[in-house]
């Protein structure tokens, strides 16, 4: 694992954010809901597949099965 996971987490929330805004703005309210959901389970992949590798890694190192 490396910081480079942040910036993409980061990455994800700023654009999420960005097209959410346009798309209120425009008065697409039920679309802009819609990207915050698909944002907020993409980054909740990419956390929950590192918390994955976090406990494959501590059941290696500890030998627990």
């Amino acid at each position: 694992m490396d910081i480079s996971i942040i910036f993409k987490l980061a990455a994800i929330g700023i654009i999420i954010t960005i097209v959410c805004q346009i798309l209120k703005k425009s008065d697409r309210e039920d679309i802009s809901t819609v990207v915050t959901i698909v944002g907020l389970v993409i980054a909740l992949t990419v956390a929950v597949t590192m918390i994955g590798d976090l406990f494959a890694t501590i059941q290696e190192i500890f030998g627990v099965y």
